[in-house]
């Protein structure tokens, strides 16, 4: 670890007490933790959750007023998003999954690089406020990731991929689906329902497509665990950011 990051540690397990950070450091021993074969190609592995690749969306107390907030308005999500897509196409561009950039899956970020996006919330205002109040100043959202409309375009696929960690998970607004569509997380292929959400740990293998013959857009939002702890929260926070900074990924 780095100066900074164990500078940050010792002042985090001062404030929370001793032992609230164990997890993080088993995580980060030579070797790192066990994990399931399905999450072999995820960078980090925290240990102690539940590995689960699917959750019940409405299971959490933390989360749930979020999903119930998503839900209630997605007449006006869907309605703002296809006045954006229609108008203010210029404000999608290719979505830069850490993997690789592709043209055929389409991104509108209200969240990014640890702030929101102004102009994204400006076209869907509502979508904006529902993210502000039940995600971000709750904090449900992660910092170190993201917030988007995610447009599959017709044809499109996401290959088998794992991401970075386990201690995020990420929820899905099925925004406007066509039939055609499936995600795969794990062994488990599921359908999305429109105006519905679902809910699962993207450290496991996962893939999606689109064999329908138009657009298929969610709202995806990039969360802590629940069975993450605020202090592992925080201090996962500061080490990302350092690595990424080590590795020239910006601040």
């Amino acid at each position: 670890m780095t100066p900074e990051i164990e500078a940050a540690f010792a002042a985090l397990t001062q404030e929370y007490g001793p032992g609230s950070l164990d997890r993080v450091e088993r995580m980060l021993e030579p070797g790192g933790t066990g994990r399931e074969p399905l999450q072999e190609k995820a960078r980090w592995v925290l240990p102690g959750i539940s590995p689960r690749p699917w959750h019940d969306p409405y299971e959490h107390p933390e989360i749930k007023p979020l999903v119930d907030a998503l839900e209630t308005h997605h007449g006006a999500i869907r309605a703002e998003l296809a006045t954006a897509w229609a108008d203010r196409r210029a404000m999608f561009g290719d979505y830069e999954h850490y993997l690789q950039r592709q043209t055929d899956w389409q991104a509108l970020y209200l969240f990014r690089d640890g702030a929101t996006v102004p102009s994204s919330e400006d076209a869907v205002p509502t979508t904006a406020r529902i993210l502000r109040e039940h995600a971000i100043e709750p904090g449900l959202l992660s910092p170190l990731l993201e917030c988007h409309f995610s447009t599959l375009l017709p044809g499109a696929a996401i290959a088998p991929h794992c991401d970075l960690w386990n201690f995020t998970i990420n929820l899905h607004l099925a925004v406007d689906i066509p039939e055609g569509c499936g995600i795969r997380v794990a062994e488990e292929t599921r359908a999305w329902e429109q105006g519905r959400c679902l809910l699962f740990d993207y450290s496991f293998e996962h893939e999606a497509w689109n064999h329908g013959t138009e657009p298929r857009t969610c709202l995806l939002m990039d969360l802590w665990h629940p069975e993450t702890t605020v202090c592992e929260r925080r201090a996962l926070t500061v080490l990302v950011t350092e690595v990424r900074k080590l590795m020239g990924e910006g601040s």
